[in-house]
């Protein structure tokens, strides 16, 4: 187990790989998930690049602590995180809040961004109202009182017919989240307007979304795509909001070709 004291929280992470030996890319998990959700990506890269995962704070096995509840705290984290690493640059993938924490490190940190990879994610997800009432619901009946609504938002209804004990097990891992840890996540996509973020860019990016997202659609990908300067959008054929778990080829094929494409850039 790979566990480091980051900005006064413990953060689990794992990484792959020796840095030394060709590029670093660091994957963020979503909304509810642990890094587990990147296990069929990593093994995928593997031999060919380094990868890193980690817990965000408040999430899986690392501490929640009491800084504000924002996506710049996650940020700062990532950042800290990278330099007790010795990490000097990476390919930064974030998935769905994730990829707002992407944009916030490169805005904060842009030495430690090589290329930057939006799975699922936008500069504005939800709106408050849609916030308060999850947060709302979480702390009066618990997460377990939206995890099936949730799961339709994830997979796509092949996924659930065709591999139900998978979805089982996404289920758990969600109800299993600390609540704390979820609402402050919550309240910081409550307030989390990336738009300036997004167009002051200025690393080769590119934008995946699943072709069945309920929660960031491919419209909405699309428009924070139109955002990036000089960003593209590509689409995962049969997939909901977190297709490195339902499609990790496809999602590492894209991603394997685009660190190659903006190495050459770089």
């Amino acid at each position: 187990m790979q566990l480091a004291t980051i900005n006064g929280i413990v953060l689990h992470h794992r990484l792959t790989g020796a840095p030394s030996s060709g590029p670093v890319v660091v994957l963020i998990n979503s909304l509810g998930t642990d890094f587990r959700i990147w296990d069929d990506v990593v093994s995928r890269l593997a031999g060919d690049c380094a990868t890193l995962v980690y817990d965000k704070r408040g999430h899986g096995l690392s501490g929640l602590g009491d800084a504000p509840a924002s996506i710049a705290t996650h940020a700062a984290d990532l950042a800290a995180l990278l330099d007790h690493l010795a990490i000097s640059q990476a390919v930064i993938c974030g998935l769905s809040i994730g990829g707002l924490i992407a944009l916030d490190l490169h805005a904060t940190r842009p030495d430690l961004v090589g290329a930057l990879v939006l799975s699922d994610t936008a500069h504005k997800i939800g709106t408050p109202q849609s916030w308060n009432e999850r947060i709302e619901i979480a702390k009066t009946v618990g997460i377990a009182g939206f995890a099936y609504g949730i799961m339709e938002k994830w997979f796509t209804p092949a996924f659930h017919a065709a591999r139900p004990d998978e979805l089982t097990a996404y289920r758990t891992m969600l109800v299993r989240q600390p609540v704390d840890g979820y609402v402050a996540a919550c309240e910081a996509l409550r307030s989390a307007d990336m738009t300036e973020q997004a167009r002051r860019v200025s690393v080769p990016t590119i934008c995946v979304v699943g072709d069945q997202d309920g929660s960031t659609p491919p419209a909405l990908v699309r428009a924070l795509a139109d955002l990036v300067p000089g960003a593209r959008c590509e689409i995962v054929a049969d997939a909901g909001h977190i297709p490195c778990v339902e499609q990790p080829d496809a999602f590492a094929a894209l991603l394997g070709a685009f660190i190659v494409s903006s190495s050459k850039r770089g």
